[in-house]
């Protein structure tokens, strides 16, 4: 105890005002290890919710194309492309849903925080193999449609949308967040 009165830290990030619960994190939540886990799955699934449902109506789309009569007369180049962007979705789909079979898996092992950290590495490759669904999806699409040679160029400011949107903006907020100190807003 300081002079003060208040509690410090033990070693182990614990405060000895909340009995332990701060986990040695300063978020200005007051919650257990096993709260933070409860919230974070909850915030993973609205996640996943919303990246799952795109790509299985992607994928859906994707795997009607090849029963149409113009999918018989694209280029071998159009139909290999089509062929990887279908198992580029069928990957994500497998990626996204994946947390869902964890959590099924293992519920009720008292296991939830390892579980968040798997579920938010599968969801995070999940998104990655969307990434690459979506633009070959749309490569394809503007090269069939289209047969410019301007393509390619859209693609890549597609896709340089795409990593902006997703992960520049998100690591420059978190940058900055970081190298104003945790505690301020």
């Amino acid at each position: 105890m300081s002079s003060s009165g208040d509690a410090r830290p033990d070693p182990a990030g614990h405060d000895a005002r909340d009995g332990g619960r701060n986990d040695g994190r300063d978020d200005g939540r007051d919650e257990s290890p096993e709260e933070r886990a409860d919230r974070q799955w909850q915030d993973l699934v609205q996640e996943i919710r919303v990246a799952q449902t795109g790509v299985q109506i992607l994928f859906g789309f994707l795997l009607s194309v090849a029963f149409t009569t113009e999918f018989r007369r694209l280029p071998q180049t159009d139909t290999t492309i089509y062929i990887v962007t279908v198992v580029l979705a069928s990957l994500a789909t497998g990626a996204l849903i994946g947390p869902v079979a964890f959590h099924r898996l293992v519920w009720g092992r008292r296991i939830k925080p390892e579980t968040v950290v798997w579920a938010s590495r599968l969801t995070f490759i999940g998104i990655l193999l969307l990434l690459a669904t979506l633009t070959t999806a749309l490569f394809l699409v503007l090269r069939v449609t289209t047969h410019n040679a301007l393509v390619p160029w859209l693609v890549a400011g597609v896709l340089l949308w795409y990593l902006l949107c997703w992960f520049a903006l998100p690591l420059w907020v978190r940058g900055r967040r970081r190298g104003r100190g945790a505690g301020r807003p």
